[in-house]
């Protein structure tokens, strides 16, 4: 198993820092980010990928266990605090940072492997001079009209 620091997660958090002139703070928890209540009745706080305070941005580098059923990751045999499996879980809790982080007044901008340069199991090649180029572009503010789309959204 891959350590953290050499994970495709900390290579895309890497060049974002490049782009942005910022380290970001990884595994950060908000207060009022927070998952569901477990059998002591206490909450744990969600940690995000990386928060670039001075951008106010989140960035989350969802790989395809995010987004399609990978057994390994999802232990459909065990069930968590939520009463679901890990993948059902992993969706509930996307979908609470995909609101909640705007609605506290910060960008959320969600990567995938599709949008870097990776191979066919969603594993990324490791083109840094390609990827800073697409994330450059995906880390670009929104327009006028974006925002304000946005707004009425939150």
């Amino acid at each position: 198993m891959r350590k953290r620091d050499d994970s495709d997660e900390a290579f895309v958090i890497d060049l974002c820092n490049e782009v942005l002139g910022e380290t970001a703070l990884t595994q950060h928890k908000f207060d009022w980010l927070l998952g569901d209540l477990d059998t002591r009745g206490r909450r744990a706080r969600l940690p995000v990928d990386a928060y670039w305070p001075g951008h106010q941005l989140v960035v989350e580098y969802r790989e395809l266990q995010h987004d399609r059923p990978v057994a390994h990751f999802d232990k459909p045999d065990r069930l968590t605090v939520s009463g679901v499996h890990r993948g059902e879980q992993r969706a509930l809790y996307d979908a609470r940072r995909d609101t909640e982080i705007p609605a506290h007044g910060l960008r959320l901008v969600v990567v995938r492997p599709a949008d870097l340069d990776a191979d066919s199991r969603g594993r990324l090649c490791r083109n840094a001079a390609a990827d800073f180029v697409a994330l450059r572009r995906i880390l670009a503010r929104d327009s006028d009209e974006d925002r304000v789309t946005n707004a009425f959204r939150t």
